[in-house]
């Protein structure tokens, strides 16, 4: 008889190398993010304002889960607003849950520590189909 285990069961990875329909237009709305299996850490796939935008969900600094952290945008220096800062491309940018370190959707570099990138992926949308280049 086979055991029975509590562990939940894991979606198939997807084979790296290849195209693949993730999800619908639908299934990710502006502003969300989908978490799909590709690679050992999955791929976080993004909708930012009708772009979409695909990343591991791996940060370099201490290994943390990327894409369970925040999405925001980038703080630049301003000497004409109260603060000396404001927030630009706001939503471009995901910040690791763990200990902050921002990274830009669309080229997975970061300011903390640039040559510590992240990956990206190709993203397409084909009809109402979601492809991510794994």
């Amino acid at each position: 008889m086979p055991q029975q285990t509590d562990k939940k069961a894991r979606p198939p990875r997807l084979a790296r190398g290849q195209e693949h329909v993730v999800a619908t237009v639908d299934q990710i709305p502006p502003g969300s993010r989908m978490i799909v299996p590709i690679g050992h850490y999955g791929v976080g796939v993004y909708n930012i304002n009708g772009t979409f935008y695909a990343i591991a969900n791996f940060c370099p600094h201490q290994g943390g889960p990327l894409c369970l952290g925040r999405l925001r945008g980038r703080t630049v220096p301003d000497d004409n607003v109260p603060g000396d800062a404001v927030m630009v491309r706001d939503l471009e940018y995901i910040y690791c849950p763990w200990h902050q370190w921002g990274f830009e959707l669309a080229t997975g570099t970061t300011a903390v520590k640039p040559e510590w990138s992240v990956r990206t992926y190709k993203v397409r949308v084909v009809g109402n189909n979601v492809l991510v280049q794994a």
